[in-house]
């Protein structure tokens, strides 16, 4: 460990802990998509940005870029080496999640700076506004606006309140007419880098405090709905019944029957939320609509135990005389981090710990899902207590974050050095 971890590891605490005092809530941390607090989380990274240095802008999605320019002409010309990650929430979140990955670039980049380290390229922090995708039903959409992968259907788009993405958009101060503008060309970047927390068990469990992610994976999101037929609780026989909840009960059991049937290919379903109507305790249910989150670490296997739920629920359908609709929200394949990444990631971790880099893959989505539209993607796991994410007991040891950040130094190094121009 170096001399500059420890205070790596407090100014990375100081910083988590406010970003987790901005929340619509007093009592727990939600930071939801273009609201008051992501505005207001935003200007505080804005803040921090420029404190380091770097030239700073809000984009049309609500992004904060913070850029620190190249130190240096090199084979890279003016190309941008990007450096990213989220700061909304789910609701009654952790602090880490996402925001960590925001901080580690900024203090990165002090880093840099402090070492008078001149690199042959941009380096460019990213605050994406939206990875959750709590408060729309679409994810990634500060990613996917920057990678040019978001497309134009998602505008219309509305929020438990009926509040369209492009009204929201336009609250905030944001532009849902410029959102294509603010594609980067292929050729204009370098690469994507991302720190975050695992959100899982492996590096705890194996005693390292980091990983090198080898590939984000396959995930999709589908919105079902149930429609059966309302009727009195007393008076409607069971066995002349069309209850909607009932079928959606038997729906969400098979979900999770056909995911333990393809473990191997690490499948999980989840169900996380769930709308009855009418919604009254002397009524039989006429209309269900719940989520589903499939995901699994080839896209051959999600798509397989995507059908095979169709297939189910259909049958569901027909035998208890209810309609039953599927609609697909998004799917992201899987997301293969680049191999030379991999490399520098491995060497900085290495370096930074003492210990050979586990390579392990991420079950959890993330903004590279769209960011490798763009450009090669490469992540650092970070272990976190238990493996427990959105959750306020989401928990990482501050001397984690400083190794983080050092990490992440050493792999912009070690892609300068590619580069044949670093120099201090």
């Amino acid at each position: 460990m170096s001399e500059g971890a420890p205070s790596l590891a407090q100014r990375a605490q100081g910083m988590i802990d406010a970003l987790a005092t901005i929340s619509a809530d007093p009592d727990k941390l939600t930071r939801l998509y273009l609201t008051e607090q992501h505005r207001a989380a935003a200007q505080l990274v804005g803040e921090w940005m420029r404190r380091a240095g770097m030239t700073v802008r809000m984009d049309a999605a609500g992004t904060m870029h913070g850029v620190m320019p190249a130190g240096r002409a090199g084979r890279a010309g003016n190309r941008r080496l990007l450096i990213g990650s989220h700061i909304d929430t789910v609701v009654d979140a952790g602090r880490f999640d996402g925001t960590f990955g925001v901080i580690a670039g900024i203090l990165a980049v002090e880093e840099l700076r402090r070492h008078n380290v001149a690199l042959p390229f941009e380096v460019e922090v990213l605050a994406f506004g939206d990875e959750e995708g709590v408060r729309f039903p679409k994810t990634l959409i500060g990613s996917s606006t920057v990678s040019g992968a978001l497309g134009d259907a998602m505008l219309d788009l509305t929020d438990a309140n009926g509040v369209t993405i492009r009204d929201a958009l336009l609250a905030f101060g944001g532009d849902p007419d410029a959102l294509a503008d603010e594609a980067y060309a292929p050729g204009s970047v370098i690469g994507y880098l991302e720190v975050h927390i695992e959100q899982g068990p492996v590096l705890e469990q194996a005693g390292e405090p980091l990983g090198v992610v080898s590939a984000i994976a396959s995930q999709g999101r589908y919105r079902i709905a149930i429609k059966g037929e309302a009727g009195h609780a007393g008076t409607v026989p069971m066995d002349v019944r069309h209850d909607a909840l009932a079928a959606a009960a038997q729906v969400i059991l098979i979900t999770e029957e056909i995911a333990l049937k393809h473990q191997k290919a690490s499948c999980v379903a989840t169900v996380g939320e769930i709308k009855v109507s009418p919604g009254a305790s002397n009524v039989i249910p006429g209309l269900v609509e719940f989520s589903l989150d499939l995901r699994a670490a080839t896209d051959e296997a999600r798509a397989t135990a995507a059908e095979a739920i169709r297939y189910r629920i259909r049958n569901i359908g027909v035998k208890r005389g209810v309609l039953v609709s599927i609609e697909t929200m998004h799917e992201k394949p899987v997301a293969t981090c680049a191999p030379h990444l991999k490399k520098a990631i491995a060497g900085a971790i290495g370096k930074a710990t003492g210990k050979k880099a586990r390579e392990l893959m991420s079950g959890a989505g993330h903004d590279g899902q769209a960011m490798i539209h763009l450009t090669d993607i490469g992540m650092i796991f970070v272990r976190c207590r238990a493996g427990i994410s959105h959750n306020p007991l989401e928990f990482v040891e501050p001397e984690d974050l400083g190794t983080a950040v050092e990490a992440l130094v050493g792999t912009i190094e070690s892609m300068a050095d590619s580069y044949g121009a670093k120099d201090r």
